[in-house]
């Protein structure tokens, strides 16, 4: 299999700040791990949105199935993602937040 190579833009928030919030004050990280997939799904795509569920997620970046989950907790606990849910088994749709646009 060839690997294909992807440029994205990152903010410089999310690693200058985020990436050590995270992973040095939470010591969490698959927060960041999931959140910089997040970002290449939805942002790096140009897209508002992406339907994912944990286990895709884990699969793409290379963690278990409940790292991912205490990962997206943390995210979802600190409002750097938003999901929704169209019923209670769906896939649920997730939405990048950029709190740090806004000050």
């Amino acid at each position: 299999m060839i690997a294909t190579i992807v440029a994205i833009n990152i903010d410089d928030y999310v690693l200058e700040v985020l990436m050590r919030d995270l992973v040095g004050h939470d010591r969490s990280p698959s927060a960041f791990l999931v959140y910089l997939h997040l970002w290449r799904e939805t942002i790096g795509r140009r897209e508002r949105s992406a339907r994912l569920s944990h286990q895709m997620i884990a699969n793409a970046i290379g963690l278990s199935k409940s790292a991912v989950q205490t990962g997206m907790r943390r995210l979802l606990r600190r409002r750097l993602v938003r999901v929704h849910r169209d019923s209670p088994t769906a896939v649920p749709e997730y939405r990048i937040a950029r709190p740090w646009l806004n000050r």
